[in-house]
């Protein structure tokens, strides 16, 4: 492990984090009184913080332990169809809108995304389960999960209202300020156990780039350990597809730069995966506030940066087959 570079790493992150925290807390006019100040600080801005901070987090967290237990480094929630199996069900429930449900609409949302989620997970378990080793395989079974989703949504276009479909069609290119208290509530301690599980799991994760009988010889149950761990992922990432949307290149980017500064330790990488997520998202959120482009989607913004990144890494042959 680099330690210095690790240190710098760590420090410029949370330099990130604090700063972008404070301009989101602290960028409005001076004028304003302090009823609406504290207003938009504890129901506008706090809240976006948050989100920022825990989606950012759980997506490039998951995306690293999903890299190791499907020993494929374009493991990314949102490539392997983790992401469009939970947001099939989210665009389902937004333009079908139930009148009346047994479960309280606030639940509702994050409980289908949930339920999408494990269902693609479970796919794409089955599927590295029968073909280990073909790395390729499992990429090519998101792809499908991923079209199968997109076409259905398709269908549900057709039936849509002009106002749903608006509606939707930002949801899935992911937004920050959707997230209120009380959806927070729900999904936010999901996310915080996802990402709390899958870091106490970071040094037997380890053990799995040896293979799973090195894993078994050091005490280690590889099946147990990956079973967790996908569910784990895969409440995280329906979580945050449940309270901004559909967000792309976080999981796939931050995981594989930061390899090639801090290594391949997952002590280390999850903790940094965590912290450079949560910048990330932060920083992009400060930069829509900074612009007043308050309904500009994430995903435009990533996307823009991450393609780039993506095949500048494939040009110069840094991704690493080895996850």
């Amino acid at each position: 492990m680099k330690h210095p570079i690790t240190l710098v790493t760590g420090v410029l992150a949370a330099l990130v984090v604090l700063l972008s925290t404070a301009v989101l807390l602290t960028d409005w006019q001076a004028d304003v009184d302090n009823t609406l100040f504290w207003h938009m600080l504890t129901q506008l801005q706090l809240p976006l913080v948050v989100t920022a901070t825990l989606v950012g987090a759980v997506l490039a967290v998951s995306a690293g332990s999903l890299q190791v237990v499907l020993q494929n480094p374009l493991a990314d929630p949102g490539i392997i169809g983790i992401t469009s199996g939970a947001s099939l069900i989210a665009a389902a429930l937004l333009i079908l809108q139930p009148v009346q449900t047994v479960i309280p609409a606030v639940y509702l949302l994050p409980l289908g995304c949930f339920a999408g989620a494990l269902a693609s997970t479970w796919l794409i378990y089955r599927v590295a389960k029968r073909l280990r080793g073909a790395a390729m395989a499992v990429i090519l079974a998101g792809i499908a999960i991923s079209t199968l989703a997109g076409a259905v949504m398709a269908w549900l276009y057709v039936i849509a209202d002009a106002q749903a479909l608006r509606n939707l069609t930002f949801w899935l290119m992911g937004s920050l300020y959707q997230a209120d208290w009380l959806v927070l509530s729900v999904a936010g301690p999901v996310m915080l156990l996802s990402v709390g599980y899958q870091l106490t799991q970071a040094r037997r994760l380890n053990w799995l780039y040896g293979g799973e009988a090195m894993a078994a010889s050091a005490g280690v149950s590889p099946p147990q350990l990956i079973r967790r761990t996908l569910l784990a992922s895969a409440l995280g990432v329906g979580a945050a597809v449940s309270v901004a949307g559909s967000i792309a290149f976080i999981g796939l980017l931050v995981p594989h730069f930061l390899r090639q500064i801090v290594g391949y330790n997952n002590v280390v990488l999850l903790p940094a995966c965590a912290l450079c997520g949560a910048a990330i998202l932060l920083g992009v959120a400060t930069l829509s506030e900074y612009l007043h482009l308050v309904t500009l989607p994430v995903s435009m913004i990533t996307a823009t940066l991450g393609g780039p990144l993506l095949l500048l890494a494939l040009y110069k042959g840094q991704w690493k087959q080895h996850a």
